[in-house]
C-alpha cells in the first residue's frame, strides 16, 4: 500500500497531519462500508424485514458483543497508547514483547468465550432476545446463526489486534479497508444461496457461514505486514512483559467508554425483541445507516488522532486544544449534512440503500423514520468519539467510562418510556396512521408476529432515548474536557458557519421533497437526487463562507474535473 503513511517516531507528527490521517483512515472506513451497504442490501434483498431477518439481526449481534467488547476501538484504546509511547522512546524490541503478550491473552480469552458461546448459544440467546419464545423458529434458527458465527470472534478480535499495530506505526489504511474481505466473503455467499433458493432460514445460514470465512479473510490480509513492522514479537500470555498490565488495567473501564455506542445498540436490540414483528430488523437497518457517518467521520478523525495525543506534551494545553479544536470542526463538517439528510429525507436515503426484493415501500418508511429519529443525537456521538480519544491520550479511561453508562442507563429508560406508545403507531407509504395498541404490557409472541403488525414504530423510541443519552454523554465529557485542558467548542471554530450551510441544506431538502414527491420518481433516483442537492448547497454555503474543509473538498473536485 504505497499510499500509506510512514511517519518515524522520533517525535510526534505535526499537527498538519489530522487530514492526511483522517483521509486515510476514513477512505478504508469509507470503502469497508460501501462493501458493508452492498452486502445489507443483499440482506435486505432477499430477507426484508421479516422472521428470518430478525434472526439474523439477533444472531449477528450476540457474537459481535463480545468483538466489540474485546476488539475494534476498545482494544485500540487501550493498546495504542502505551504501544506508541514505546515505539516513540524507540524502545522498539519491548513494543513487540508486548504486542505478543497482549495477542497471546487475546487469543486465551476469546477462545474461552468462543466455546462458552458455542455451547451455551440457547441460554444466551434467551438472555439477549428475551421477547421470543424457546422452541419457536425464529428462537431455534437465531442459536443455530449463534453457533455458526461464534468461532469467527476470536478471528476478528485478533483483527482487531492488528489495527492497533497498524495504526501505532500510522499504517491507516490497510487496518480499516480489511473489512472489505469480509463483506465480499458474505457478498459472494449470499448471492449463491439466495439464487438458488428461496428459503429465508437457509439464505440466513448462508449468511453466517459467510460471515465465518470472512473472519479468517480479514485477519489473513492484514497479518504479513503486522509481521514486518512489529520487532522481537513472541506469542505469550505473561502479565509480566512491561506495558502488558496498564493496557490490562485500563481494558475494562475502555470497554464500557469505547464501547458505549454499541453497547447501547446491544440494549436496543434486547428490549426490541418485545415490540412487534420487524421491529429489531427495522431498528438494525437504521443503525447501519446511523452508524456509517459515526464510523467514517468520528472513528476515522478519533482513530487518527489517538496515537498523537498519546504523544504530545499534555502541560501545553492550547497545543491540546488547538488540535482537539480542528478535530471536532472536521468531524462537525461531514457530519451535519448527514443529519439532515437523514432528518428531512431518511426515507428516500433507505429506499436507494434497500429498497428492492423482499424490502417493501412500507419498509422504508418505516426505516427511515426510525433513521430520521437517530439523526438527532449523530453529531453527540462523533464529537465524542474524539473527546474520548482526548481522555484517553492523558490516560483517563475511568471517567469516559463513567458517562457511556451513564448514558446506556438514560438511554434505556427513555426508549421504554417512549417505544410502546410508538408501537401503536404504523409507518407505511401512505403515512402515519395510529392502529390497536398493546398498550404497557408485553403483548404475546403470537400477536407481535402477526402481519397486520409489522411496520410499526416502536423501534423509534429506542432511536430517541439513544439520541438524549448521546447529547448527556457529550455534555459530560465536555465538562471533563474543560477541567483537564480548557473549554472545547462543539463545531470547533467555525461552527456558526456550518449552521447556516445546515439551515441552507434543511431548506433544499425540504424543497426537493416536495418536488420529488409530485413528480413521483423511482425511489433509488428520488434518493440520490435528494442527497446529492442537499450536499451541494451544504458544500457551496460553506465554501463561500470560508469554511477550511469545504476549500479542501471542493478543491479536489476542481482538480479532478481539469484532469
Amino acid at each position: 500500500m504505497s499510499s500509506e503513511p510512514t511517519d518515524s517516531f522520533d517525535a510526534p507528527p505535526p499537527a498538519d497531519d489530522l487530514r492526511r490521517s483522517s483521509f486515510l483512515v476514513g477512505a478504508g472506513i469509507l470503502l469497508s462500508r460501501v462493501a458493508g451497504l452492498v452486502r445489507e442490501s443483499a440482506t435486505a434483498a432477499f430477507l426484508g424485514t421479516g422472521v428470518g431477518a430478525d434472526a439474523l439481526r439477533a444472531a449477528l449481534r450476540i457474537p459481535n458483543l463480545m468483538q466489540n467488547l474485546l476488539g475494534e476501538g476498545v482494544l485500540s484504546a487501550s493498546f495504542i497508547p502505551a504501544y506508541s509511547r514505546l515505539l516513540a522512546e524507540g524502545r522498539e524490541e519491548d513494543a513487540g514483547r508486548l504486542a505478543g503478550a497482549v495477542a497471546g491473552l487475546l487469543m486465551v480469552v476469546t477462545s474461552a468465550l468462543v466455546l462458552i458461546g458455542t455451547v451455551f448459544a440457547g441460554p444466551i440467546t434467551r438472555i439477549l432476545a428475551p421477547g421470543w419464545t424457546p422452541g419457536s423458529d425464529r428462537f431455534e434458527l437465531t442459536v443455530l446463526l449463534v453457533r455458526i458465527l461464534t468461532p469467527g470472534v476470536g478471528l476478528l478480535v485478533l483483527s482487531a489486534w492488528c489495527l492497533g499495530v497498524l495504526n501505532s506505526h500510522r499504517r491507516f489504511f490497510l487496518s480499516y479497508v480489511a473489512p472489505v474481505a469480509w463483506n465480499t466473503a458474505i457478498i459472494v455467499v449470499l448471492l449463491a444461496v439466495g439464487l438458488s433458493t428461496s428459503d429465508e432460514f437457509t439464505v440466513a445460514q448462508g449468511f453466517a457461514w459467510g460471515a465465518l470465512l470472512g473472519s479468517a479473510l480479514q485477519f489473513g490480509v492484514q497479518l504479513p505486514s503486522v509481521l514486518r513492522l512489529v520487532r522481537g514479537l513472541r506469542l505469550s500470555a505473561s502479565l509480566a512483559v512491561p506495558g502488558v498490565r496498564a493496557v490490562v488495567g485500563r481494558f475494562g473501564q475502555v470497554v464500557a467508554g469505547r464501547g458505549g455506542v454499541q453497547l447501547a445498540t446491544y440494549v436496543d436490540i434486547m428490549v426490541a425483541s418485545l415490540l412487534a414483528a420487524g421491529a429489531m430488523s427495522a431498528l438494525g437497518f437504521a443503525q447501519i445507516l446511523y452508524l456509517l457517518p459515526i464510523s467514517l467521520f468520528g472513528m476515522a478523525i478519533a482513530a487518527a488522532e489517538l496515537p498523537t495525543l498519546s504523544t504530545l506534551d499534555h502541560g501545553d494545553r492550547q497545543r491540546v486544544l488547538a488540535r482537539i479544536d480542528r478535530g471536532l470542526g472536521r468531524v462537525a463538517f461531514f457530519v451535519v449534512p448527514s443529519t439532515v439528510a437523514f432528518l428531512l429525507a431518511g426515507d428516500l436515503v433507505v429506499a436507494t440503500v434497500f429498497q428492492r426484493g423482499n424490502f417493501s415501500a412500507d419498509a422504508s418508511r418505516q426505516v427511515g423514520t426510525v433513521l430520521a429519529v437517530y439523526s438527532l443525537g449523530m453529531l453527540a456521538s462523533t464529537s465524542s468519539r474524539l473527546l474520548q480519544s482526548a481522555l484517553y491520550g492523558v490516560g483517563d479511561t475511568r471517567n469516559p467510562a463513567v458517562y457511556a453508562v451513564m448514558r446506556v442507563v438514560l438511554s434505556l429508560l427513555v426508549g421504554v418510556a417512549v417505544m410502546f406508545p410508538l408501537d401503536a403507531v404504523e409507518a407505511t407509504r401512505e403515512g402515519f396512521a395510529v392502529v390497536d395498541a398493546f398498550g404497557w404490557q408485553v403483548a404475546t409472541e403470537q400477536q407481535r408476529l402477526s402481519d397486520d403488525n409489522l411496520f410499526r414504530l416502536g423501534a423509534a423510541g429506542l432511536a430517541f432515548g439513544a439520541a438524549v443519552g448521546a447529547w448527556f454523554e457529550l455534555a459530560l465529557l465536555r465538562i471533563r474536557l474543560r477541567v483537564v485542558f480548557g473549554r472545547v467548542r462543539l463545531g470547533g471554530h467555525y461552527a456558526a458557519r456550518l449552521g447556516a450551510g445546515a439551515g441552507a441544506a434543511a431548506v433544499a431538502a425540504l424543497a426537493l421533497r416536495t418536488v420529488l414527491d409530485d413528480l413521483g420518481w423511482h425511489p433509488t433516483i428520488a434518493g440520490v437526487l435528494a442527497m446529492a442537492g442537499i450536499g451541494a448547497v451544504y458544500v457551496l454555503v460553506t465554501r463561500l463562507l470560508g469554511v477550511p474543509e469545504a476549500r479542501e473538498l471542493t478543491g479536489r473536485v476542481e482538480r479532478l474535473l481539469r484532469r
